[in-house]
């Protein structure tokens, strides 16, 4: 998950790599849900549900010293260029 806390190119990265595997086991019938059925709003719900809270808990305790913002800085950017672009990125993945 600590892709989704970092710079956005590297979040993309990652996101289109497990979207990648994840929709050829589909194509390949190792997979019964297409991922592209949902992947945006899915993305949402796991910043919403899980990063966002995780990023300002590692915040709130300074585990990383003096950039401890920055996890949570990253989340909650990636999250709002995700909701901005999402929709057609996985359009141009699939």
């Amino acid at each position: 998950v600590s892709h989704t806390m970092q710079h956005w190119k590297i979040y993309q990265t990652w996101n289109e790599r497990l979207f990648m595997e994840m929709y050829i086991a589909f194509k390949e019938n190792r997979a019964d849900k297409d991922p592209s059925e949902g992947w945006y709003a899915g993305e949402l719900w796991f910043y919403d549900n899980y990063i966002i809270p995780l990023a300002r808990k590692l915040d709130e305790c300074r585990v990383f010293g003096v950039s401890s913002d920055e996890c949570l800085n990253y989340a909650m950017e990636n999250r709002k260029e995700w909701q901005a672009k999402g929709l057609s990125i996985v359009e141009e993945m699939v």
